[in-house]
């Protein structure tokens, strides 16, 4: 009898190993996600023609958007918001950076992103690129985007693009901070770029 409880808790102590080891594990590669950057690696094209990657995320705090040029309504608003937003926090622009990828490089060239972009703001630079990378790049920071054929009988006419309507929020290291939800309050939205900028 003494042998079999010797056994038992010798079981117990071995179990009790185990866990506290598994949790260790398992504590440190949650660690190791949250100091991760966000995303995958992309080579694609700034709006000036010039190359751009990951690496710009990696300079200072970054608002990212994805969206496309013929969109009617989320894109444009967003931008304008997102401009008026920076321009509060950090009106010499030398505290945050603003990208906004396109999800639909068919017809976005960089060229017309960077027309588009800068009718609206001078904070926020514009990515495009061929659509194979595009997708893989946009897929890689689990954004949804969708070609919608604006008329059912015709899937290969005229389109638009569902697509993620949030800002992205990196910090410094390019680590995720949070969004700013389509149609955020303002007040909320600026205080969470305040923050981005403090971390």
């Amino acid at each position: 009898m003494k042998t079999l409880r010797i056994v038992l808790w010798a079981a117990v102590v071995v179990l009790g190993g185990v866990l506290a080891w598994l949790t260790f594990q398992v504590t440190r590669t949650q660690e190791q996600i949250a100091e991760a950057p966000f995303g995958v690696p992309f080579e694609l094209v700034a709006q000036n023609g010039e190359p751009i990657t990951e690496q710009a995320f990696r300079q200072k705090p970054t608002a990212l958007f994805f969206g496309f040029t013929h969109c009617p309504e989320v894109c444009p608003t967003t931008l304008f918001e997102l401009n008026g937003w920076m321009h509060q926090v950090d009106p010499d622009g030398t505290k945050l950076a603003g990208y906004f990828v396109t999800v639909d490089p068919e017809r976005d060239s960089p060229e017309l992103l960077g027309q588009y972009i800068s009718n609206v703001t001078d904070r926020v630079t514009g990515i495009s690129g061929p659509p194979e990378k595009v997708t893989e790049m946009a897929k890689g920071f689990k954004v949804y985007f969708k070609k919608v054929p604006l008329d059912e009988k015709d899937p290969d006419g005229d389109y638009t693009m569902d697509h993620t309507a949030s800002v992205f929020l990196l910090d410094a290291e390019g680590r995720f901070a949070g969004t700013i939800s389509y149609g955020e309050n303002p007040d909320t939205a600026v205080k969470k770029l305040q923050n981005l900028i403090k971390s």
